[in-house]
């Protein structure tokens, strides 16, 4: 009988592409060992050749150089290098907002500085007693000035108010010596000298200038501030489980494959570092509105507020003030007396007009215009870079980060094998993620953390707009730390204990161009993969029909 001859010659065939076209030699993991002990990890237990891949839970279960621990401890890895990532391009933003911060910080400062020193160098020559005894009430109003730019609970307005009526109130003692002037005689001069304007103008002037000057300055750095934190902490957020896998599968599975030098398909990469930041993208409309408001403020605060003229002159405005009241001293008095009666002559007799006054001085005020002008430009040129950062985000972690491969390219890594991409970029942001290849995305559960960022970003922009208009806002301590678990944990629980499954409703079919997948084998392009059960079972169907024809 012929029959047994030829058929196990047939069965011999079917079985011979076990082990693939190039031979029965197992692949070295020369390179995935170099990989792993630079890792930090042991190389106890590494195979020396490929091994089958059953085991595998995240990566594509062919012959693979990953034991199930390498897996897990390559899945923890790409995590905290992922969000390693995530943190060096918060942490470069930071310092951008941070530095704009110190620079503009710096500036307004000295402005404040130079002029408190400049009335206190020039204003005992100028006024004598009329300064010395009443020092306290010019360092009370720069330390007020201080403290409103510093974000206190302070009404500016109320606080000018308050230095010009207890400057008033000093310099009419002084000036009218012979007198014995009561705080009720005070309480009545005040009342009525007010009418009769005896600063002139320069009150009035100087709060309407300054009011603007310090809502629009302490607003814009308050701006950097909010925006340098926001970027903190979202830049903590964790990733989740799903995203732990996916980025595992971009970032390692190609070692474990052996294919260390294949780099990952730029659309790949971007489909899952989109889906792994869906949230963070979110944040990508309020941001621009922060950083535009900002260059909107930035333009009052050089242009029409004239932040380096009414903060860096206002001791020559109170000086012009003063001698405005006593030049007009003798005419506020009488009218103070017409409408308060007489006060008592004081025994204490009078002092000379030359301790009230030592002659004029005239005060300078250097300009620094130039100075703050180079800060705006420079500002406008940061913030409009800023601009676009959360949605740029994921291109430029792939392109400098994960060294993606070029678009053009069609031998990258795909997820499953070294081919192309087919499947389209997602869209940014969290309602875009519905359909992502790559990660599953649950877009009914925003991240928390990141909402009350958004929010943060809103109430800022709201600050900036009215700061823009000339209003002033409430500035309450919002630098507290929110609650918020971020998205996700750790590996080895979730992520390397069980497969995770894709539900067919939520997302598209994979149209990647991936060998196909049966059984517990990955058949890729060199045919190196296990014998399928379906085969296996074919066999031993045939073995047992050629023993019955022997028999």
């Amino acid at each position: 009988m012929r029959v047994f001859p030829w058929g196990f010659w047939l069965l011999c065939v079917a079985s011979a592409p076990a082990r693939g076209d190039s031979g029965s030699k197992a692949r070295s993991c020369a390179e995935v060992r170099q990989l792993y002990g630079a890792k930090g990890f042991s190389l106890s237990g590494v195979p020396q050749a490929e091994i089958s891949g059953e085991h595998l839970r995240i990566c594509p279960q062919g012959y693979t150089c990953c034991t199930s621990e390498m897996e897990e401890n390559f899945a923890n890895k790409s995590r905290s290098e992922f969000e390693a990532m995530m943190k060096e391009a918060g942490r470069s933003v930071q310092a951008t907002l941070t530095a704009q911060h110190r620079s503009f910080d710096s500036y307004f400062q000295d402005l404040l500085n130079k002029s408190e020193k400049a009335l206190y160098d020039a204003f005992p020559s100028m006024y004598g007693e009329l300064y010395t005894q009443n020092a306290k009430v010019f360092k009370d109003l720069y330390s007020e000035l201080r403290r409103y730019y510093r974000s206190s609970n302070i009404n500016l307005e109320e606080a000018l108010n308050e230095f010009w009526t207890r400057l008033l109130e000093r310099l009419f003692k002084l000036l009218n010596p012979q007198y014995h002037i009561t705080d009720e005689y005070l309480d009545c001069m005040v009342k009525h000298a007010e009418q009769h304007r005896p600063f002139g103008e320069v009150p009035r002037d100087l709060k309407v200038k300054a009011t603007r000057a310090f809502i629009a300055a302490r607003s814009y750095a308050q701006g950097f501030l909010v925006g340098s934190d926001v970027v903190r902490k979202v830049s903590q957020v964790s990733l989740s489980h799903e995203c732990t896998r996916a980025i595992m599968k971009l970032m390692y599975c190609p070692h474990c494959r052996g294919m260390s030098s294949v780099r990952p398909c730029t659309n790949y990469c971007l489909n899952v570092v989109k889906g792994c930041l869906a949230n963070q993208a979110d944040l990508s409309t309020e941001w621009k509105y922060l950083m535009d408001s900002l260059i909107g403020v930035a333009d009052r605060i050089a242009g029409p507020y004239s932040v380096d003229t009414v903060i860096g002159t206002i001791h020559t405005r109170i000086a012009e003030a003063i001698s405005n009241l006593q030049e007009n001293k003798d005419s506020i008095t009488s009218k103070v007396f017409q409408g308060c009666g007489n006060p008592k002559i004081s025994t204490k007799g009078s002092s000379s007009e030359d301790k009230k006054r030592r002659g004029k001085v005239t005060l300078e005020a250097k300009s620094s215009a130039q100075a703050l002008e180079m800060l705006v430009l420079d500002a406008k040129g940061n913030l409009t870079a800023l601009k676009t950062y959360w949605i740029t985000l994921p291109s430029s972690l792939c392109s400098k980060k994960i060294m993606a491969s070029s678009a053009s390219d069609d031998k990258c890594w795909n997820g499953m094998s070294k081919g192309s991409y087919l499947p389209e970029v997602m869209g940014d942001g969290l309602a875009n993620q519905i359909n992502n290849p790559e990660v599953e995305v649950d877009i009914t559960k925003p991240d928390m953390t990141i909402r009350q960022q958004i929010m943060q970003l809103k109430i800022m922009t709201n600050r900036l707009g009215n700061a823009n208009i000339g209003n002033d806002v409430d500035f309450q301590d919002t630098s507290d730390d929110v609650s918020g678990s971020g998205s996700g944990d750790s590996c080895p629980d979730d992520v390397c204990g069980k497969r995770l499954s894709k539900s067919p409703s939520t997302r598209q079919p994979e149209t990647h161009a991936i060998p196909k997948q049966s059984g517990h084998g990955v058949h890729g392009a060199s045919s190196r993969s296990l014998p399928s059960a379906s085969l296996l079972l074919l066999l031993s169907v045939a073995v047992m029909a050629v023993q019955h024809l022997w028999r």
